[in-house]
């Protein structure tokens, strides 16, 4: 209350006309009577005019939704001025203290003084603005968004599907111009690896950052089985630019969307409601593209260690099998040479039993010509000649047919030794084809387990 209270203006007869300066003029001193100092008020910002110049005025449109005016089912408004001189001082401050500038729908507390104009009509001039109570509420709006998904199951969502081992296949959303989508596409080229990269243009910042992403997420939509991975990036910007992407229908697009989303929004410190829902959340475009790079060069690492132990498996495994083959080989050739020994022997025992019965024959022989020899010396001596004949031919014949059984002998074992190492040869060359299919069908197991090991598990469906 001022010091000195002003007397109300007399009222005029009632009969008398007034003009309608008149009557302003007392609704004016009415209302500067009735409120003669300033209040704090709580509004959200409908409609807001900025300067056109320096110096310039910034008109407000507060209003008060109809849900919180008392169970009058209306909305409160009113008209409110923020002058050039204290606009320089207040809005600057209250985005150094928020992170953002004013701006259309922001509630905030306001200190006003209650003013009338017979010209202009009701208003109100914004003497202060209170930044932690906008502070607050943005925190409690991003708190009630984050219970929002978590009640419709979209916060642990994304991170349930499937982020392939190696994604090459890449849908990029972001601006065009923007200098982060430069540095990401840069680092990918300088990357030893290739990416197939499709851009989805969508506006990054502002008011209609939201809307403009989930254009580019609509869109991309029933291309998603072309790629592998979506991911979200923009560059750096002020704390401002953040409050994007803390909206609930780019949130639950983002959670909602049937492949992985990794986001590199570029803001050091704070994380956003999309990285909160998003697969996987890094700090910068610059970070994806490390990330992206690092997990190819992980795979090939793995790739690489595998196809040694698969090369060093497989040396280890024809190594015991030949070592096997040599073994079997030694064995068959010592039972050869053994086989040809016992057979060599026997041959030699026989031809001895052969010449020794002649012999037993002629000694024989010898004898009884002894005996004979006082008694019948003539018919010995005819006897004789006559059976030294005999004995010849006899010798002779025995002789022959010694030399064609010693022959046919000869050749009998020529063609056992050679059965024999037919039969030798033929099993060797069974044992190396048995080896050769067995070492085919480990090198295809093993094939075939590595192809599984590398082809990606195909990621769920789900339908927004």
């Amino acid at each position: 209350m001022p010091l000195y209270a002003r007397r109300a203006a007399p009222a005029p007869p009632a009969d008398a006309p007034l003009s309608l300066g008149a009557l302003l003029a007392q609704v004016r001193a009415a209302l500067h009577h009735r409120f003669p100092d300033s209040y704090w008020v709580v509004a959200e910002v409908a409609e807001m005019s900025r300067p056109r110049h320096a110096g310039g005025h910034c008109y407000l449109t507060l209003t008060e939704p109809a849900g919180e005016a008392e169970g009058l089912g209306l909305a409160a408004q009113a008209r409110a001025t923020l002058w050039g001189s204290r606009y320089q001082q207040l809005a600057p401050a209250f985005a150094e203290a928020t992170g953002q500038e004013l701006r259309p729908g922001l509630r905030l507390l306001l200190r006003v003084k209650v003013t009338f104009h017979e010209q202009y009509g009701f208003s109100l001039d914004v003497l202060a603005l209170d930044p932690s109570y906008t502070v607050g509420e943005l925190a409690r709006q991003r708190l009630a968004t984050l219970r929002q998904l978590q009640e419709k199951n979209l916060l642990e969502r994304q991170r349930g599907l499937a982020l392939p081992l190696a994604p090459q296949r890449l849908a990029v959303i972001s601006s065009p111009t923007a200098a982060g989508f430069q540095d990401f596409v840069r680092q990918l080229e300088e990357a030893p690896y290739d990416f197939m990269l499709t851009l989805f243009p969508a506006v990054m910042q502002g008011e209609g950052a939201p809307a403009s992403i989930r254009a580019a997420l609509d869109q991309l939509r029933p291309r998603r089985r072309e790629f592998e991975v979506v991911i979200l990036i923009r560059g750096g910007g002020s704390k401002t630019d953040l409050l994007a992407f803390d909206e609930y229908g780019l949130a639950a697009a983002v959670a909602s969307f049937p492949l992985p989303v990794l986001t590199g929004i570029g803001h050091e410190r704070d994380e956003a409601v999309v990285d909160v829902v998003a697969h996987r959340a890094l700090k910068t475009p610059t970070a994806v593209a490390a990330f992206l790079v690092e997990r190819l060069a992980r795979v090939e690492a793995l790739l690489l260690d595998l196809f040694d132990r698969v090369a060093d498996r497989a040396c280890q495994h024809l190594a015991r099998h030949h070592q096997r083959v040599q073994h079997l080989a030694d064995a068959t050739r010592a039972a050869g040479h053994q086989q040809l020994s016992r057979t060599q022997a026997s041959l030699i025992q026989r031809s001895r039993q052969a010449t020794q019965a002649p012999r037993l024959h002629l000694a024989q022989l010898g004898r009884q010509l002894t005996g004979l020899r006082y008694t019948l010396p003539e018919a010995a001596r005819r006897a004789l000649g006559a059976e030294a004949g005999r004995l010849r031919q006899r010798s002779r014949t025995v002789l022959r047919r010694f030399g064609r059984h010693h022959q046919r002998r000869r050749e009998a074992l020529l063609r056992q030794r050679y059965q024999v190492q037919r039969a030798f040869e033929k099993r060797a060359l069974s044992y190396e084809l048995k080896v050769m299919s067995l070492e085919s069908g480990v090198l295809r197991r093993e094939n075939q387990l590595l192809r599984r090991q590398l082809t990606p598990s195909p990621a769920p469906t789900h339908t927004s």
